[in-house]
């Protein structure tokens, strides 16, 4: 064979190596389509190009890193929101809140339920414009990668618990190692016992041995229960109120969990549509199990118990 054939050949295989390489990539992608929002409403008088850049950042960062070794299609992203609102700005530092939302499809529906609904109102880091984030499982690199670290490994976990028996068992870990290494930081939102809602008290409640049935409610709520609700209502809606007895015992141990008020920030008006059609004794035995967890929501829990969703 001569050189230019050869060198042909050799062109020709690793231009179809890299095609492989890319359609490979396209098959199993990233794992979450996140849809990232900045509001900077509140903050007067300032270069706002700066949020812009912001929310581009924190998009790509999540969008664009393979966090798992999972094999996702385009079509199998976890949809995910965050959703920052900056309250102070001081150049560099941003202080707010943040609203982290996730959801994923209901089997053999068009129904996408909720599965994380979290205003975290501990958020505060430096941030210099066009500062590049970078990501590392054994450095803190800065409180912001941090921050979104965390709640990338906890949408994770609690997608994949609702698939498989603590299925997400290696994402809570991670979140841990995140949770440990900020510990030292001294940054706002980190330390264990600082805050009943903090970040810290967040993973306490799906890992603590006190109150992790939480996650075994996730599996028993989603995979037993929603996804089985289009083959059969009643079995399915059966498994969702057994999984209300786990969240009751969480909250005769631990009143006081994080766990209990995220629960009912994604799922009581979904309870609501749920139980409109089930019959009285099932609707007054859920009524009867939330009452005393959540009896701030009697307006809601009353659409249980009537079988009202108006």
């Amino acid at each position: 064979m001569n050189p230019a054939t050869l060198l042909l050949k050799r062109l020709l295989f690793a231009i179809a190596a890299i095609l492989l390489a890319i359609a490979h990539a396209d098959t199993y992608a990233q794992e979450l389509n996140c849809q990232v929002t900045v509001d900077y409403s509140q903050v007067q008088g300032t270069n706002t190009s700066v949020f812009t850049t912001l929310q581009e950042a924190i998009a790509d960062y999540i969008n664009t890193r393979k966090w798992t070794n999972a094999q996702f299609s385009p079509n199998e992203k976890i949809e995910c929101k965050f959703f920052l609102t900056v309250k102070k700005y001081d150049d560099p530092k941003i202080t707010g809140d943040l609203q982290v939302q996730a959801s994923r499809p209901v089997y053999n529906s068009s129904y996408s339920t909720t599965l994380l609904n979290f205003k975290d109102q501990k958020i505060e880091f430096d941030y210099n414009q066009g500062e590049p984030l970078i990501f590392s499982e054994s450095t803190q690199e800065s409180n912001l990668t941090a921050i979104i670290n965390f709640y990338v490994y906890l949408i994770l976990a609690t997608d994949f618990d609702s698939f498989s028996p603590r299925g997400g068992q290696p994402y809570f870990e991670r979140a841990a190692n995140v949770v440990q290494m900020a510990q030292s930081s001294g940054e706002p939102g980190w330390k264990a016992f600082e805050d009943t809602k903090n970040r810290s008290a967040v993973l306490s409640a799906f890992t603590d041995p006190a109150t992790n049935a939480l996650r075994d409610l996730t599996y028993q709520y989603h995979r037993l229960g929603l996804d089985q609700m289009s083959v059969s209502p009643d079995k399915g809606r059966a498994k969702i109120t057994e999984s209300l007895q786990i969240l009751s015992k969480i909250y005769q141990i631990s009143p006081m969990s994080v766990g209990l008020s995220m629960f009912k920030d994604a799922k009581l008006d979904e309870l609501v549509n749920v139980y409109t059609k089930s019959p009285q004794e099932e609707r007054t035995q859920v009524y009867e199990l939330l009452f005393d967890m959540y009896p701030t929501e009697t307006k809601r829990l009353e659409m249980i118990k009537k079988g009202v969703n108006k």
